[in-house]
């Protein structure tokens, strides 16, 4: 890479650097014009400084197009490119292992001495996100609670999710944790793996 740039480098000194006698402004002067000496003068002056401040402009441009050039070579891209592409793929790997697609599996019930969190095969916790797929409603639950065995479909229907409304049938009782959507309820006191239940059709929500 440094080789092709001092190439490119002697090729613009080649090209812009070296004064051409034309842009100079040096003509022959006829012979025995002795009165035209100080006006050729001043404009060959004139005319090296017009080209001084030319080159200058040029050699900056060219230097500038030099360096983009080099620096928008395949190589430079690539390294930069792989570099970022490394971090930043760990960095949101690591993300969606630490808390984004986690969820419940198994998927746990329990009463209000379980911890609630994500329910795995070593961790036994209830879920604390669970959505009905048959009513589209987010499960509520309730500690120390558990469900009169009055209650039917339609005061489900009818009050969910408003706890002002369902406390009418919840009856305290320490240890229990009561549950329920818009189409079904449960009282769970001990820990449940939600497959067992085949008649719910709770699933985890967390994403």
């Amino acid at each position: 890479m440094a080789e092709d740039l001092d190439e490119l480098l002697d090729e613009v000194e080649s090209k812009f650097c070296r004064p051409d006698p034309l842009r100079l402004g040096i003509v022959e002067r006829p012979k025995g014009c002795g009165g035209g000496t100080h006006s050729s003068d001043r404009n060959r002056a004139q005319a090296k400084e017009t080209l001084r401040s030319t080159e200058t402009f040029k050699k900056e441009d060219d230097l500038d197009s030099l360096i983009n050039e080099i620096f928008e070579e395949p190589n430079f891209d690539k390294k930069s490119f792989k570099l970022k592409s490394k971090s930043s793929g760990n960095t949101s790997v690591k993300a969606s292992i630490q808390g984004f697609g986690k969820s419940c599996s198994p998927v746990y019930l329990g009463g209000s001495a379980i911890p609630c969190g994500i329910g795995t095969n070593t961790s036994w916790r209830a879920c604390d996100h669970l959505r009905c797929v048959a009513c589209d409603f987010w499960v509520v639950s309730y500690n120390d609670y558990m469900w009169d065995k009055s209650c039917d479909y339609l005061f489900f229907r009818n009050n969910m999710p408003e706890f002002h409304k369902l406390k009418a049938k919840l009856v305290k009782k320490k240890g229990t944790r009561a549950y329920a959507c818009q189409c079904s309820w449960r009282t769970i006191e001990e820990l449940t793996d939600l497959q067992t239940d085949h008649q719910l059709r709770w699933v985890c929500g967390k994403h």
